[in-house]
């Protein structure tokens, strides 16, 4: 194969026009570690660690079912400074929660499973990831670089860059913590548009993966919402109630500001055909799509 016919898997699901809606992965707590040598195609499961540390910490993460995620900075740190490492919450009442750490020899990172059984703070800035793994898929490095670049000249002390978040497909991938939200399909301009807009309280659809704290169904349903009657707040929309009979998936959810409204969406979930999602996997696979097909305010 030559560099003119290499296969891209985010090209072609631009090509085919794959939905975003509903890709986000599950998730409210995360482990973040600063490790500035090379990242293996596994990420955290394949760094040179003291082994008893990181079974450790991967018992702790895995009881809360924490993802770790390896991240370093766009810009090249002090050699002197000790690298970083943090845990990230998401509490259902919508507070975020985050504890910092430093450090130096294996055995400091034993304090992340302190940390994830502890509350940590609420008074943090959000935290900006962008997946430029390419170890693990090409397509995450080639377009996310550009977008780690473009963001951390605009937040430096937020941006980070970070291991593979799912959805190699979707590059670049951005997701915002400990909001849990996820950005697919952007580059550099798109992604510092959403980035601000996001800082700034407005979550708009284009783009918009979903949030890690519901089902994929559920995101679709909100993301209908904000396509259209616009941005709005994390937490300005709430699901309140769902049921499925088959496909079909039935949402209510409530507007909590300017005034207090509900909807249900009807939400169609369908296999798609089978093709290659990833860079590396060879074998064609299928997915699930979600579609909102209505919306009838309450």
């Amino acid at each position: 194969m030559t560099a003119t016919d290499r296969f891209f898997c985010a090209e072609a699901a631009r090509v085919r026009g794959d939905a975003l809606t509903g890709t986000a992965p599950r998730g409210t707590a995360w482990v973040l570690i600063e490790y500035r040598r090379a990242w293996p195609t596994n990420g955290f499961d394949g760094i040179d660690l003291d082994p008893e540390t990181k079974a450790h910490v991967w018992a702790a993460a895995h009881a809360l079912r924490a993802r770790i995620l390896l991240v370093r900075r766009c810009a090249r740190p002090r050699p002197e400074a000790p690298a970083r490492w943090a845990v990230l919450h998401h509490e259902t009442s919508g507070a975020y929660r985050q504890r910092w750490g430093t450090w130096t020899r294996d055995a400091d990172l034993l304090e992340i499973a302190d940390a994830l059984r502890t509350p940590g703070g609420l008074d943090h800035p959000p935290v900006v990831l962008v997946c430029v793994h390419g170890q693990h898929d090409i397509c995450c490095a080639v377009r996310g670089r550009p977008v780690a670049r473009a963001l951390s000249e605009h937040w430096p002390n937020l941006v980070w860059e970070c291991t593979h978040v799912g959805g190699d497909r979707f590059a670049a991938n951005v997701v915002v913590l400990p909001d849990g939200v996820y950005y697919g399909d952007l580059d550099a301009d798109s992604a510092t548009h959403v980035v601000e807009e996001h800082l700034a309280g407005r979550i708009h659809a284009r783009h918009l993966r979903g949030y890690t704290d519901l089902a994929p169904a559920q995101q679709a349903a909100v993301t209908a919402l904000l396509a259209r009657y616009g941005p709005a707040g994390r937490h300005d929309y709430a699901v309140t109630g769902t049921s499925r009979e088959g496909d079909v998936w039935r949402i209510r959810v409530e507007l909590h500001a300017p005034r207090p409204t509900a909807f249900d969406i009807e939400v169609h979930a369908h296999r798609t055909p089978p093709h290659r999602l990833t860079c590396r996997g060879p074998q064609p696979s299928t997915s699930v799509a979600y579609e909102a097909r209505t919306i009838r305010p309450v």
